[in-house]
């Protein structure tokens, strides 16, 4: 994926530049020597050489660098045109368990990969035990919807990790697929759980693998859980500094935690693996942080710099959650975390060519900052008091305030990580009891 404008202020020239590298120079990238992507011995029955290619290519797997996993996988089949262990990879890197489901394109694609895997079949029962697994998740795609084929996947996961319990990959892939069918209306956070008592069984055998440290993260990235993955948070960078999501995945913990020099320092470092890789999702992804990040610690100025640059994009060549939402959050956020609410109710969408039908979602995230920023003006004019709306619900009021300098009620729920519950301080402002139900019935309107 790559940006073909992508124009950027000089004064972000250390971590922001344009995004485009040619296929030969990310080709050289690719292969450069001392690439740092974990430790991974996914033992196969394909060759030697295919052998290599294929723990390459999981290890990329596994820090959902899916792009390059997916050339990996294919290279590997290449070299060992019998390695059906190949195909299962490519299958597996179109299936992204705690993002968004396949769009079309893509499901036809595991399905393709997913059935060559299945003709080609393996050399062992247990790598057509994997295969068999991911072919649950392409099975039925016109009669069953994404979540069923999901669970039947992480079922099929679960037999395979009890059917070879010493497979450190079986037990990695089985914790993944768990986060991937975790409900958000669990609070008990019962798979997150269940998933990282498994990973942290294979910690101790694996310190260096990608994958565990990684999907602790995902395990407890929650404001009530958050705590117990800062060791993983700060291990998986050093584990995998080569690829810009694991330079960045701490970072949902040092938001969480409120670290935020800690974030700061994940994202630039992040925002400049991604430009070298050419992976604009993954560079624009950071900077949403980044910028939420210098909010909570009043650098305004170095998030007017990241805001300045959403404006200056245009046609934009990839169409992705991420981008949406970055695209969006970030204008948003600079606007109301500094309580400007006339700059609020007359933001304008960013990259105005950019395919938002696609991502209503995140497209409403300006419209509802649009209603806060009116919505604040009018209180305001009218001399509303927040102390009365505070004194009225007790449980409002008595939130607990998030760390730093800013401690803004807007941090929560407009955090990059998505639609949180707010949390208000016990400071006077004047909007609080016109921001509350607007925003309830903003977030219904999106779910």
């Amino acid at each position: 994926m790559k940006l073909s404008k992508f124009f950027l202020g000089a004064s972000l020239a250390l971590f922001l530049c344009p995004l485009m590298l040619s296929a030969q120079s990310a080709h050289r990238h690719k292969h450069e020597m001392g690439e740092k992507l974990g430790r991974v011995n996914f033992v196969t029955s394909c060759n030697k050489a295919a052998q290599q290619q294929f723990n390459r290519a999981v290890a990329l797997l596994h820090s959902f660098w899916y792009d390059e996993a997916a050339k990996g996988f294919v290279e590997a089949t290449k070299t060992d045109p019998k390695c059906g262990m190949g195909y299962w990879g490519v299958a597996m890197s179109l299936y992204h368990p705690v993002w968004a489901p396949p769009v079309a394109a893509e499901l036809q694609k595991g399905i393709t990969a997913a059935q060559k895997a299945s003709t080609i079949s393996a050399r062992t029962p247990r790598e057509r035990d994997y295969i068999k697994a991911i072919g649950t998740f392409y099975r039925d795609t016109d009669k069953l919807d994404h979540r069923t084929r999901a669970l039947a996947y992480e079922k099929a996961m679960e037999q395979l990790h009890l059917q070879y319990p010493k497979d450190d990959e079986a037990a990695i892939f089985y914790a993944l697929s768990l986060l991937g069918t975790a409900l958000p209306t669990d609070k008990t956070y019962a798979n997150q759980k269940k998933a990282a008592d498994i990973l942290n069984k294979v910690l101790a055998a694996e310190p260096q693998h990608p994958g565990v440290a990684h999907y602790l993260i995902h395990s407890f990235d929650y404001p009530a859980l958050a705590s117990l993955a800062l060791n993983a948070a700060r291990s998986y960078a050093k584990t995998a500094p080569s690829s810009p999501h694991a330079l960045h995945m701490p970072s949902h913990i040092f938001t969480r935690l409120g670290l935020w020099q800690e974030s700061i320092e994940s994202n630039i470092a992040s925002a400049e693996a991604a430009r070298k890789s050419a992976t604009w999702k993954d560079e624009i992804h950071a900077m949403d942080y980044l910028a939420y990040a210098y909010l909570q610690t009043a650098q305004d100025g170095k998030a007017k710099e990241l805001n300045d640059a959403i404006y200056r994009m245009s046609n934009l060549d990839a169409h992705i959650f991420q981008g949406a939402y970055a695209l969006a959050a970030i204008p948003a956020r600079y606007a109301l975390e500094r309580r400007q609410w006339t700059e609020a109710a007359t933001l304008k969408m960013p990259a105005p060519d950019y395919s938002w039908s696609k991502f209503s979602y995140a497209e409403a995230i300006i419209h509802f900052a649009r209603s806060i920023g009116r919505e604040a003006e009018t209180s305001t004019a009218r001399g509303k008091k927040s102390n009365d709306c505070l004194r009225s619900n007790k449980r409002w009021s008595k939130r607990k305030r998030i760390t730093g300098p800013r401690r803004s009620r807007f941090s929560v729920w407009l955090r990059p990580r998505g639609w949180l519950r707010p949390k208000a301080n016990r400071k006077k402002h004047q909007n609080l009891c016109v921001l509350r139900p607007i925003w309830k019935t903003q977030l219904r309107s999106i779910r």
